[in-house]
């Protein structure tokens, strides 16, 4: 297209994008376009697309015949590879799942086309999605876009690459540990985690299947807050509610999201359990400072027994089957994933992990907890656990209600790690984990660089435990690579965190 001026479609925020669309100042097919041929060079150097939606070119013949309707009218998105779209596979980096294309698309994906947009790729995934690296045996490893030697994150780590790298304006993915998080910070762009059941995950598929200790989310990634806003208004509808009844009929509360009164911010340094870097310290510092500056209140948050929640909810409610599920994915794949340890552990038999867990307790005791949380449970051993979960979140909104808090100012991992790196640091999930062991919406903004005095600081790094894994983590530096921090609100208050989340990127 000669005539289309990429550069200037590209540069468009969404929504001053979709204002182009629905007034007829820019037509669908050169903003479609403009993005294929971004996404197609973004693919070249990242390696993020699984597979082309050869049926989007016959949507955009439809959208433009139809009119202007949906909010979303003629915008190309981006869908991770284990959320169905009718005719392409969802892989989740498994080779039996190839030449099995889904019969149908998924809410989320059939929502989207209502609302207008166009579905064009698919984006890569690690094998299994239990990870937060971005890498499997048939699309091979995806790379960060601001660095080829950086991991872009993971699961939905294709739709951060993707999206940092401009390829795209607007993607889909899933978190269940982080999955949009970790991408989103280390990629620097914004994502969201809904409440679990805010938006229809029908025709999504999990990672463990039938889990239901840890929640997983359907959630949108794009540039900035107000995109991921405008993507929330537009599926938040009637056909959301009524392809999926299961799914509150909440539509989007405009009132909550652009209301300007001042807010009871809780916030908190670290979760004394993965030590946070000194760019991870400081982005909760000066973003805290700023929002007081702002004429917010803030006020600290005492976090305790994270060690707990991970352990025992997290680790043992994924894997409360010992991992037979978990492994049974894996039956006849090449495993060479970089969840080695977990598929190793859950083959295990009882008494030898009784008996690791116990050696290994006084020298690596939080691998000694891991190997203890990976037995089989019985039943009422898991519905004890799912109790226990239960009153823990009473508890921590308890907490949360006596300081009267609106919103949550939390820390993110990051910078990027390298490449391999994420399989090393299963731990440091922590500060994502946390609000999926809750079910809280839980947002991320990147806020500043790694500065050289950041990296400085990292050589005097600890740990809590000093073990392997603190050891790792003091080798992550990444100077002038960006920074995010974590935005959190009660569950189904998805409106007041993305409120909460524009006023931490503005300011």
């Amino acid at each position: 297209h000669p005539s289309v001026n990429m550069i200037s479609i590209l540069s468009l925020p969404l929504p001053e994008l979709c204002k182009k669309l629905q007034d007829g100042s820019l037509p669908p097919d050169h903003v479609f376009y403009a993005y294929v041929g971004k996404a197609l060079q973004i693919a070249t150097e990242t390696n993020c697309i699984t597979e082309y939606l050869q049926e989007s070119e016959t949507q955009l013949r439809k959208v433009k015949l139809t009119g202007k309707l949906g909010l979303l009218y003629g915008v190309p998105v981006s869908i991770k590879d284990s959320i169905n779209c009718q005719g392409h596979d969802s892989t989740l980096g498994f080779i039996k799942n190839l030449n099995k294309p889904a019969a149908e698309d998924s809410v989320v994906v059939q929502v989207l086309r209502r609302q207008g947009a166009i579905p064009f790729v698919k984006t890569n995934v690690p094998q299994s999605l239990i990870s937060y690296d971005c890498k499997n045996l048939i699309f091979g490893q995806t790379f960060n876009p601001l660095l080829y030697t950086r991991s872009p994150g993971g699961s939905s780590g294709g739709e951060g690459a993707l999206i940092g790298g401009g390829g795209s304006i607007l993607g889909f993915g899933t978190d269940v540990g982080g999955s949009l998080r970790f991408p989103a910070a280390f990629c620097g762009i914004c994502a969201l985690k809904p409440t679990g059941n805010r938006l229809s995950k029908k025709g999504i598929i999990s990672g463990v299947l039938g889990q239901k200790a840890v929640v997983a989310a359907v959630g949108p990634m794009a540039k900035d807050v107000d995109s991921l806003a405008l993507c929330m208004r537009a599926l938040l509808c009637e056909d959301m509610f009524n392809l999926d009844s299961t799914v509150p009929p909440l539509p989007f509360n405009e009132e909550v999201f652009s209301s300007t009164q001042p807010l009871r911010i809780g916030y908190y340094e670290t979760d004394f359990f993965t030590m946070p870097s000194p760019a991870m310290r400081r982005a909760v510092r000066e973003t805290k400072q700023l929002l007081e500056d702002a004429g917010h209140t803030l006020v600290p948050f005492e976090l305790t027994n994270v060690d707990y929640v991970i352990f025992n909810f997290c680790v043992r409610g994924i894997f409360a089957d010992g991992g037979a599920s978990f492994l049974k994915t894996f039956k006849g794949e090449l495993e060479k994933s970089s969840m080695g340890l977990f598929l190793w552990l859950a083959k295990s038999p009882h008494w030898l992990k009784t008996l690791l867990s116990w050696i290994a307790k006084p020298f690596v005791p939080r691998f000694s907890h891991i190997i203890r949380s990976m037995r089989a449970n019985t039943v009422d051993e898991v519905w004890s656990l799912h109790h226990e979960i239960e009153e823990f979140c009473h508890q921590f909104t308890a907490q949360w209600k006596k300081l009267n808090l609106d919103v949550m100012l939390c820390p993110m991992l990051g910078p990027a790690l390298g490449i391999g790196y994420p399989g090393k640091l299963s731990v440091a999930v922590s500060y994502t984990m946390l609000y999926n062991a809750l079910d809280f919406p839980a947002g991320v903004v990147p806020v500043t660089m790694v500065t050289d005095e950041d990296e400085e600081e990292l050589k005097s790094y600890k740990g809590y435990f000093q073990d392997w894994w603190d050891r790792t983590l003091a080798k992550v530096s990444g100077a002038r690579f960006p920074r995010a921090v974590s935005c959190v609100a009660l569950p189904w208050q998805e409106e007041l965190c993305l409120r909460f989340m524009k006023e931490v990127e503005t300011l």
